[in-house]
C-alpha cells in the first residue's frame, strides 16, 4: 500500500452517479446541478455490468464515453468502478454454478446484487475480462481519479467451488492433514479427516460447528475475495493504467474482510459509512469509522459513500438534518478523508433502493436539501488549500492506540462461548467512544506494527493471539509502554484452542494474573467496584499474585477480589480489566488512565460542552476542526481566521449548537476555550 501516493489537489466532493438509469436530458440537468454545487468528482459504473456488456463479449460503452465527455467539459473528474458486484442475467443463465450457496445449502438465484460465488472460475474470468476492457478504453483518461474495484466485497459462498478453493487454502496453510487435525482438534466428536476431499465449508449441521473450521473459513473467504480483487488490479496495470486503485470497505454491522492485509494491496483505503443511530453517538460513530480508515490506509483515505439525508434504523428511515450532513462530512475530513462522497448523486425513482437518499432528492434541485449540498460544496472548496497533505508524519497525531484485527471479530462469532452477548465490534467501539468523549485522538493498530509512538495501547477482546503477537506485546511493555488488556483477550491460539492453566492463557505472565473462572452476568445485572465504577455482562474470578490491584469487586460472590490490576514489566506496565465496565464507568476509567499518562485532549474542556476538536496536520500548517454537537453556544480563541465564515478568532469565535468552524494554526498552535 502507498496511500501517500494518493494526493488529489483538492478535496473530492460528489457521489455515485448512475447515468445508465436516466435519459440524456437528465444527464445534462445533472451536470448543471453538479456545477452549481461545486461537485468535482463522481463514481461511475458500480452496478452497470449489464449496460456495459449486454451479452457475453459484446461491449457497449458509447453511453459511458458520452457521459465522461460531459463530465470532462464541466471539469469534473471520476472514479471508474469495475461492475463485478452485480453480474448480469446472461451470466447467471450461462453459469448457474457461479451463484453463491448459503450455509444451509440453498443456492441463490438472480434478482439482486452480490449474486456471485467468489471462487467460481467462470465468475473470475468474466470479472477479469470486463475489467480489462474498461482499463483499455478508459484507463489513461485525464479525468480518472482512480479505480473503484468491485463494491463492498463480502458475499460468502459455501458451495462446491468454495469447497474446492477452501481445501487448497487449507493445504497451503497446514501442509498435511496430520497438522490440520491437530490444529482443528478433530479428535473431538470423531471429526478426524483422512482425505482433503472430506473437508467442506462449515455448512448447516446438527448442532455446533468446529470453531477452528469456522474461523479458518472466514480467513479463507477474506483471502479469496482479496485474490479476486488483486486479479482486477493486475488487469488494470497490464492495460497500462497507473491511476490509484481502491475498494470500499463497509462498516459497522458486518465484517468479512481482514482489512490490514487488504490495505497492503491498495493505493488508498476507501470506506462506505452509514450512521446507525440518530442520537449523539452518531458523531462518535463518524470518528470511529474515520479513525479506522485512516489507520488502515496509513494516511489519507477516501469516504466513498455516506447517506445524504437519511439514517436507516432497520424498520424505518429517519431524516438526517442538513446541519448534521455538513457537520459529519467535516468530521470525516478532520480525521484524514480526502473526500466527501455520497451514495448517491440522484435518488432513484425505481429499483430496490429507490428510497435511498441522494444529493439530488426526488423533489429535485429546488429544495432545502440541495441548498445544503451547495453549501457543503462551497465549504469544501474554501478549506481545500489548507488541508493539503504533509510530506510525512501522521495526519492526526495520537498517543493512544487500540489493537484491531478481524480475528477478534470472527472468534467471538464462533458458537458456544461463555456469553454470546459480548461483541468484538461493540467492545472496540465502546473503547474508542470513551476516548472520543474525552477529546483524545486515537489510532487503530495492526498487531506487530511499530507501536512506539503510543503511550497507551489497548487490547479489547482479542480472543486469539499468536506467539509473535504475544512477544510483540511483551516488548511494547518492556520498552516503556502502558498496555491495557481486557477480558476475553489472549484466551486461545490462532486455531481457537484454549490455553489451559487459567485465563488469559497467553498473557498470564505478562499481566501477572490468573483467572480461575469466567462469570458472565445475567441480563440487566450490574456489579459495583470499590472505586464506584459499575460493571455489567461480564466478571471473573482473578488471582493477582503478580500484579497490583487497582480495583476490587464490591458486591456479590466476588466481593473483595481483584477486578482491575497492573503489573510492572521492564520500563512499562500491563493492566488487566477483568470486567465489562458500563459505558460511563469505562469513560471515567480510560480518561483517568490517560490523564495519569499525561495524554491530554486536543482542546481541554471542549468535549464536556459538546464541542469536538480535531487537529489535522497539513503541508504548511495545522487545521483544527471544531464541530459542535452540544446544546449551548461555545467560544474559542486562537490566532487565525475561520475558513468557513472568514471571522477572526483572536478575540473569540462563537460556535452555535450544531455549528462548525475550521481554523488554520501554526503547528501546535494554541486554541483555548472561552468561559461559559
Amino acid at each position: 500500500m502507498s496511500a501517500g501516493g494518493f494526493a488529489p489537489s483538492a478535496l473530492l466532493f460528489g457521489g455515485d452517479w448512475s447515468p445508465e438509469q436516466w435519459d440524456p436530458s437528465t444527464w445534462r440537468e445533472d451536470i448543471a446541478l453538479m456545477r452549481r454545487a461545486k461537485v468535482n468528482t463522481v463514481s461511475l459504473g458500480i452496478f452497470s455490468w449489464s449496460s456495459l456488456e449486454p451479452a457475453e463479449g459484446v461491449y457497449e460503452t458509447g453511453w459511458l464515453e458520452e457521459v465522461i465527455a460531459l463530465l470532462t467539459e464541466a471539469g469534473i473528474g471520476f472514479f471508474l468502478a469495475t461492475p463485478t458486484a452485480s453480474p448480469p442475467p446472461w451470466f447467471t443463465l450461462a453459469h448457474p454454478g457461479a451463484m453463491p450457496v448459503r450455509e444451509d445449502g440453498t443456492r441463490l438465484t438472480h434478482g439482486s446484487r452480490d449474486t456471485y460465488a467468489i471462487s467460481s472460475p467462470a465468475y473470475r474470468e468474466a470479472s477479469r475480462r470486463v475489467t480489462r476492457m474498461l482499463a483499455e478504453r478508459f484507463g489513461t483518461h485525464l479525468g480518472l481519479r482512480g479505480w473503484h474495484l468491485h463494491n463492498e466485497y463480502g458475499t460468502l459462498d459455501h458451495g462446491p467451488e468454495a469447497a474446492r478453493a477452501f481445501r487448497i487454502w487449507l493445504q497451503q496453510r497446514y501442509g498435511t492433514l496430520e497438522v490440520l487435525n491437530r490444529e482443528w482438534t478433530t479428535a473431538f466428536w470423531s471429526q478426524g479427516y483422512g482425505d482433503w476431499e472430506e473437508i467442506t465449508p462449515p455448512r448447516t449441521t446438527q448442532y455446533l460447528h468446529n470453531p477452528a473450521q469456522k474461523i479458518d473459513f472466514r480467513r479463507f473467504s477474506s483471502d479469496e475475495m482479496r485474490a479476486a480483487m488483486v486479479e482486477q488490479r493486475e488487469e488494470i496495470r497490464a492495460a497500462g493504467s497507473t491511476a490509484p486503485v481502491t475498494t470500499n470497505f463497509m462498516l459497522p454491522t458486518w465484517n468479512h474482510l481482514e482489512q490490514w492485509a487488504w490495505a497492503d494491496e491498495l493505493d488508498v483505503v476507501s470506506l462506505d459509512h452509514y450512521l446507525d443511530t440518530t442520537g449523539p453517538d452518531a458523531e462518535a460513530h463518524v470518528a470511529y469509522g474515520s479513525d479506522l480508515s485512516r489507520s488502515w490506509s496509513g494516511g489519507p483515505w477516501v469516504l466513498m459513500e455516506q447517506n445524504a439525508s437519511g439514517i436507516s434504523l432497520g424498520d424505518r428511515i429517519v431524516a438526517k438534518s442538513t446541519g448534521r450532513m455538513i457537520r459529519n462530512s467535516l468530521g470525516y475530513i478532520a480525521r484524514g478523508s480526502q473526500s466527501s462522497l455520497f451514495f448517491q448523486w440522484r435518488a432513484s425513482v425505481g429499483g430496490a433502493e429507490q428510497w435511498h437518499s441522494g444529493l439530488v432528492p426526488h423533489a429535485g434541485g429546488d429544495t432545502r436539501r440541495f441548498e445544503a449540498v451547495c453549501e457543503l460544496g462551497s465549504i469544501l472548496e474554501r478549506i481545500s488549500p489548507a488541508v493539503r497533505l504533509p510530506a510525512d508524519g501522521p495526519l492526526v497525531a495520537a498517543e493512544v492506540g487500540i489493537l484491531w484485527h478481524a480475528d477478534g471479530w470472527w472468534a467471538l462469532e464462533t458458537p458456544h462461548l461463555p456469553s454470546d452477548v459480548i461483541s468484538y465490534s461493540a467492545e472496540v467501539r465502546a473503547t474508542h467512544r470513551s476516548f472520543w468523549r474525552a477529546g483524545i485522538p486515537t489510532d487503530f493498530v495492526r498487531p506487530g506494527a511499530d507501536a512506539s509512538a503510543y503511550r497507551l495501547l489497548v487490547v479489547p477482546c482479542l480472543y486469539p493471539l499468536s506467539d509473535e503477537q504475544v512477544s510483540w506485546l511483551e516488548r511494547y511493555v518492556e520498552d516503556g509502554g502502558e498496555l491495557l488488556v481486557t477480558f476475553l483477550s489472549g484466551i486461545s491460539d490462532p486455531s481457537l484452542r484454549i490455553v489451559p492453566g487459567g485465563y488469559p492463557g497467553r498473557l498470564r505472565e505478562l499481566l501477572g494474573v490468573r483467572v480461575q473462572e469466567m462469570l458472565p452476568l445475567l441480563a440487566g445485572e450490574q456489579v459495583a467496584l470499590d472505586t464506584g465504577a459499575v460493571v455489567e455482562e461480564w466478571t471473573e474470578l482473578v488471582d493477582a499474585a503478580g500484579a497490583e490491584v487497582l480495583a476490587r469487586y464490591a458486591r456479590g460472590e466476588l466481593t473483595g477480589l481483584p477486578a482491575i490490576t497492573r503489573a510492572a514489566r521492564g520500563d512499562g506496565h500491563a493492566l488487566y480489566l477483568s470486567a465489562r465496565l458500563r459505558q460511563d464507568s469505562r469513560d471515567a476509567f480510560l480518561a483517568e488512565l490517560a490523564a495519569r499518562l499525561a495524554i491530554t485532549p486536543t482542546l481541554p474542556g471542549a468535549a464536556e460542552r459538546g464541542l469536538e476538536a480535531v487537529r489535522r496536520r497539513g503541508a504548511e500548517q495545522d487545521v483544527v476542526f471544531l464541530l459542535h454537537h452540544g446544546e449551548e453556544p461555545v467560544t474559542v480563541q486562537a490566532e487565525g481566521t475561520d475558513l468557513v465564515t472568514g471571522q477572526e478568532a483572536a478575540d473569540g469565535l462563537a460556535i452555535a449548537p450544531g455549528g462548525w468552524a475550521v481554523l488554520p494554526t501554526a503547528p501546535g498552535g494554541q486554541i483555548t476555550l472561552g468561559q461559559g
